[in-house]
């Protein structure tokens, strides 16, 4: 078996200079067989890389059918040197496999990592490590800052990516890798998937191939070139004897220039994918071509950028470069440069150019027979009909749910947000009516393995998103749930989810007797109860019929709930109430308000409830006039009587006065009675309830706090009677009638 036959080219995953001088070497050495690392049960699919409708970034995505969770990504970008290899061996009709670990065997372990993984980037390395150490754990770095970079990055694309490509960077990696690996510990998994990749590349050799081309990550170049050592066949076939596998399906899925980078949690990811993509474009001046881009860009996003500045920044990016000693100014000098002639009092300018050519913001696109998942295939075939394009950035969109097409594409986002996939995020929308929705859509890569997640529950978006919705109300713990998620199944008109929500909920409320929960789940029914479905125009008697049953359970157990509770359950008792107020008040249904009203009647006169929820109840009484003003005003003086604790007075006084100060503005003697109070306080007792009344008044607008602070300035406290000095208070009469125009 002559070594001459195989030919073992080192590569970075995902970078450019390999890319290109990988394309070089196949066409001077015109292998027969190419060869790739990547999971060996994925070859049925390599001829749709040939296929015209296929567009870059793409991922292979490898699952275990029916097991949420266990998947795995092997991303190709256009500047990948595995895809540019497949490219031409497809195009030319050469026989092209994967040579790694099959998916089978990769999902069997517990823990998957993502794939492929990147030996070449940096390890984490200890404090203080001796050098044996640190060269042992971290090889690659440890040769960069021999050379004296500042990290492997900038000098792998120094040696590799930057550099004039050939047939001798891959001999230079080889040898740089060799010595690499001297006295490295290789783990259990890496040993067994280079044992794989010699198998696969004996079995090429045996079926008649003559030259055989290996592409694979640098860190495994040594251990592929060498197939003939003594006994090594014999113990590649035991570490591989009797591996776990599993069931796995495999499919192309779009990607995004954003998740093949670092920060994505990517293992074998790059800083900088957008950058790359402009280099393997092949433009005669990258750094001509990619200043002109970033200020064409910039002046796209309303910032006035010149010609003038790319030339200045043209210049020092070059400058910069020479300084360093480096071929060719790269993206660290480029965005020095930007950063000093494009940007001036903000840096948003360089964070819109790392956004948008830096990292980039391509989303692939893979044909529609690709098999997939139907689930997956129903999503896409409604985005074309709806013409809702998946993208990478952030697209505002307000729909109008009176037009079909707007009610169409809200439950269509609807449904995906049940099915778990975030597509859309709702957004806040002004005007009056809700017939209108805002959304901020962005698709994220990660949304096609969610797909074959959900896809257990259905074939269809419809079908999955009822089988969920349905199996979450059934295991739904707390009633508030079930309401928000009845609004939400109302919203994607999946009606046979809201039946299974509508009969827990008649369920739960019966088998409970929590106020704070029962009160809790009223918000949802009375947007629904009040507004109903819009997208059907009429109202949901459904939602009003639970709602009046949770609503007289929650309001009969309210005074009770309210007795002997501690601050912090006080004011999580007190926040439900003011929802279940507020949610009373929507639904406007006479037979609500006047079993709500009730139970706030027995609240505020509860003997051992809570302050903050008796003053919080006589606030709501009198708002909705069922509390005289004298009433309010007997109320407010039995809460601040002399008796009671401060810190009891305070809390009285945090629930009465709510968030605005409407009734002391407006009600001169009970701000009278407020300011005696706390005029009579002794001075410790005035230091102890200071800083909850702080807290009180602060939630009060600037113009609120100043117009009471005038008013308390002018009050005479106790009702004192005071003499009028007869010749003092004739002095200002002349003058006043002068003001006047009236001749004394």
């Amino acid at each position: 078996m002559p070594d001459a036959a195989v030919q073992v080219f080192p590569i970075r995953h995902h970078g450019p200079g390999s890319a290109r001088s990988l394309l070089g070497a196949l066409e001077a050495l015109q292998p027969d067989v190419v060869l790739v690392e990547g999971p060996a049960d994925a070859d049925a699919l390599l001829p749709f890389l040939a296929h015209e409708a296929l567009v870059p970034p793409v991922a292979l995505l490898a699952y275990v059918p029916g097991e949420e969770g266990r998947s795995v990504m092997y991303p190709f970008a256009a500047f990948s040197p595995e895809f540019v290899a497949f490219r031409w061996a497809l195009q030319r009709g050469v026989r092209a496999g994967f040579m790694d670990l099959p998916s089978s065997v990769t999902l069997a372990e517990r823990d998957v990592p993502e794939a492929p993984q990147d030996t070449t980037e940096n390890e984490a390395v200890p404090a203080e490590p001796s050098p044996a150490d640190l060269l042992r754990r971290d090889p690659l770095g440890t040769m960069a800052r021999a050379a004296g970079f500042t990290d492997f990055e900038r000098w792998w694309e120094a040696l590799a990516e930057a550099a004039p490509s050939g047939e001798d960077v891959f001999a230079a990696v080889r040898d740089l890798m060799r010595v690499a690996r001297e006295d490295h510990d290789l783990p259990e998994r890496e040993a067994q998937r280079e044992a794989q990749m010699r198998q696969t590349i004996r079995a090429a050799l045996k079926a008649g191939a003559q030259r055989v081309a290996v592409v694979c990550g640098a860190w495994h170049a040594p251990a592929l070139e060498d197939l003939d050592a003594r006994g090594r066949a014999k113990e590649d076939a035991a570490l591989l004897k009797g591996l776990p596998k599993v069931k796995t399906s495999v499919t192309w899925v779009p990607w995004s220039h954003d998740r093949l980078t670092y920060a994505s949690g990517y293992g074998a990811g790059v800083h900088s994918p957008g950058w790359y993509a402009h280099l393997w474009a092949g433009h005669a001046r990258p750094v001509e071509t990619w200043l002109t881009e970033a200020a064409r860009m910039l002046r796209g996003r309303g910032v006035d950028i010149s010609s003038a500045h790319v030339i200045e920044a043209s210049r020092l990016a070059e400058a910069l470069a020479a300084l360093r000693g480096l071929p060719l100014a790269g993206l660290p000098e480029l965005m020095e440069a930007a950063r000093a002639v494009f940007t001036w009092v903000s840096d948003a300018p360089l964070q819109l150019i790392e956004q948008e050519l830096v990292i980039g913001t391509a989303l692939g696109v893979v044909p529609t027979d690709v098999p997939s998942v139907p689930l997956a295939q129903d999503v896409a075939a409604q985005q074309k009909t709806l013409r809702l394009k998946p993208e990478t950035v952030v697209r505002e969109v307000t729909l109008d749910l009176r037009e079909d097409a707007g009610l169409a594409r809200s439950v269509f986002l609807h449904r995906l947000n049940v099915l778990g996939v975030p597509w859309g995020e709702r957004r806040y929308v002004g005007g009056r009516g809700t017939f209108k929705e805002a959304w901020a859509l962005k698709w994220m890569p990660e949304f096609a393995v969610r797909l074959v997640e959900a896809s257990r529950y259905g074939g269809t978006v419809v079908r999955a998103a009822n089988a969920r919705a349905a199996q979450v109300a059934r295991a739904a713990r707390t009633l508030p749930e079930l309401t928000g998620l009845l609004e939400d199944v109302r919203a994607a008109n999946l009606r046979d989810a809201a039946r299974v929500a509508l009969a827990q909920l008649d369920a739960r409320g019966a088998a409970t007797s929590d106020a704070a929960e029962l009160l809790g789940a009223l918000p949802p029914l009375a947007r629904l109860a009040r507004y109903g479905d819009v997208r059907s125009r009429e109202e949901d008697e459904g939602a009003l019929e639970v709602f009046r049953t949770l609503l007289t359970r929650g309001a009969l157990n309210l005074p009770g709930a309210a007795l002997n509770l501690a601050d912090d359950a006080a004011q999580a008792l007190v926040r439900v109430v003011a929802d279940a107020d507020a949610a009373v008040r929507l639904v406007n249904d006479e037979e609500c308000q006047g079993v709500w009203l009730a139970a706030l009647h027995e609240l505020a006169g509860q003997d051992g409830a809570h302050d903050l929820l008796l003053g919080d109840a006589t606030r709501r009484l009198r708002d909705a006039g069922t509390l005289a003003e004298g009433d309010v005003r007997a109320r407010v003086g039995l809460a601040l009587a002399p008796a009671r604790s401060p810190v009891a007075v305070s809390a009285w006084l945090d629930g009465f006065l709510g968030a605005d100060a409407t009734l002391l503005l407006h009600d001169a003697r009970l701000l009278n009675l407020l300011d005696t109070w706390l005029a009579g306080l002794p001075d410790e007792a005035f230091e102890g309830v200071l800083p909850p009344l702080r807290r009180v008044f602060s939630r009060l607008s600037v113009g609120d706090r100043r117009e009471l602070g005038e008013q308390v300035r002018g009050h005479r406290r106790g009702g004192e009677v005071v003499e009028v000095h007869e010749a003092r208070s004739a002095l200002p009469v002349p003058f006043v009638l002068r003001l006047l125009g009236v001749n004394a």
